[in-house]
């Protein structure tokens, strides 16, 4: 299916070297989009898919940073707008659990890591995109928060849970801020996402419970997520549509 409104459109994906996001860039390449990569510490994988998409016809470049620092974030989306001299679609997809520890083991150190990675970096690179949209006359900027968010996560990951809990609101907050301008802000939360380059930090017995309480029976693909971004990245599609959060979980959870 072509998305006509998409086509020529630019697009920064962060955290687009694996899993969703990468499955996202394929995905906006192939309506026609022009996409800015984004990868820190797995370059390789995302020298693959830059490779992947040029071959199949789509215009892609490659920009690496890390998310966690503001001025990183600063640096990518303007960088992004330098390539293709526009910046229509924000995806602020970085983010991870980090690490697996009960309260009394998270140190500071850890603390920063996981709400600068999945927090911050969406603040930053939000912050750095809106007045880039403004001054062309509007934009879309969709995050990934997680069905985390809502149920509190699972075993020693509340903390990454609550930094999705943050772009979940921050996003209801930031599309009443620039919605007026004509930029449009939503999320999509994914439920339990099979992402065969990462494997699971869920510890099997888990993964299968998760399994059984799935009205699908059984886990998503990080392609079945790429319907949902698409939707929101399109005005045709979505253009009435902002501050919302788009879950993806096979019914696991439901409002």
């Amino acid at each position: 299916m072509r998305i006509s409104d998409l086509d020529g459109k630019v697009a920064l994906v962060t955290g687009s070297s694996t899993g969703i996001g990468a499955a996202v860039a394929r995905g906006f390449a192939a309506q026609g989009m022009k996409v800015a990569l984004h990868c820190n510490a797995s370059r390789a994988n995302a020298e693959r898919l830059l490779a992947e998409i040029t071959a199949a016809g789509g215009t892609a470049v490659l920009l690496q940073g890390d998310v966690r620092s503001p001025a990183e974030c600063t640096r990518l989306v303007q960088e992004a707008q330098a390539a293709f001299g526009r910046l229509d679609v924000l995806v602020n997809n970085a983010g991870g659990v980090v690490k697996r520890q009960s309260l009394a083991e998270i140190d500071d150190a850890l603390y920063d890591d996981i709400l600068n990675l999945n927090a911050r970096s969406v603040f930053a690179c939000s912050r750095a995109a809106v007045p880039i949209m403004v001054a062309q006359g509007g934009g879309a900027i969709i995050s990934t928060t997680s069905l985390a968010a809502r149920s509190g996560g699972g075993s020693k990951s509340t903390l990454y849970a609550a930094s999705k809990a943050f772009v979940s609101t921050f996003t209801r907050g930031l599309a009443k801020e620039v919605g007026r301008k004509g930029i449009r802000v939503n999320a999509v939360a994914p439920g339990v996402i099979v992402k065969p380059e990462k494997g699971f930090t869920m510890e099997q017995f888990q993964v299968d419970a998760s399994i059984r309480l799935t009205p699908l029976r059984r886990l998503g693909t990080v392609e079945e997520c790429v319907g949902a971004y698409l939707f929101l990245a399109s005005g045709a599609l979505s253009g009435f549509i902002t501050g919302q959060v788009l879950e993806v979980n096979g019914g696991l959870q439901m409002p």
